[in-house]
């Protein structure tokens, strides 16, 4: 029996027991998908390779994926926002670099020092995972038939005229739909209530 520990979107530190390594990776969706993350980020961010990125499970690590107002790849780690950047390939005689794809965001002053990652001039930033190069691993891709929501997507409303009521049980009333509020008039006359 394996254990692996877990630390809860509201920092509770919580421990399962899984009952082989083959299942190691389905526990860490199951409770990713909740925003638990287990472990720490390491330094310079997780490394994945690069085709890998398109489909990557962000609930392995306690992620998920969305679109910003702006149109941007972002992706929510542990209450962070991390942006989407593509690196150009780097070719030198100091220094060669596929291209490669970088989720990071500025740091904080409140960003322990290993984490900070220095940029041009006075800005630093800290990464949460950088796809370069590699060989793509199956077990880091979406399972089938489970994809992450289009991105920018909200869940899509019920048919029809609105949810639709259940049989409550016995002894219990029945749910009521949801109705929307009524608009109050505007009065322009209309003092502020402070």
């Amino acid at each position: 029996m394996l254990r692996i520990e877990f630390v809860t979107d509201l920092g509770a530190r919580v421990s399962v027991e899984v009952e082989s390594a083959d299942k190691l990776l389905e526990v860490q969706r199951q409770y990713g998908r909740l925003g638990w993350t287990s472990g720490e980020v390491p330094q310079g961010g997780y490394l994945f390779p690069l085709d890998n990125e398109q489909d990557f499970d962000w609930s392995l690590i306690g992620a998920r994926k969305f679109t910003n107002n702006e149109g941007e790849d972002m992706v929510m780690h542990r209450g962070h926002a991390y942006r989407r950047r593509e690196l150009e390939a780097v070719d030198s005689r100091k220094l060669k670099l596929p291209a490669a794809i970088k989720y990071s965001r500025g740091a904080k002053n409140t960003d322990p020092e290993h984490v900070r990652e220095k940029a041009d001039g006075e800005f630093e930033y800290v990464t949460l995972a950088i796809f370069r190069g590699g060989k793509r691993q199956e077990r880091f891709a979406q399972p089938a038939g489970r994809s992450q929501p289009a991105q920018g997507s909200r869940p899509a409303a019920p048919a029809g005229n609105g949810p639709r009521p259940q049989a409550a049980p016995a002894g219990r009333p029945a749910p009521v739909a949801a109705r929307p509020a009524p608009v109050a008039a505007a009065v322009a006359d209309e003092e502020p209530p402070f």
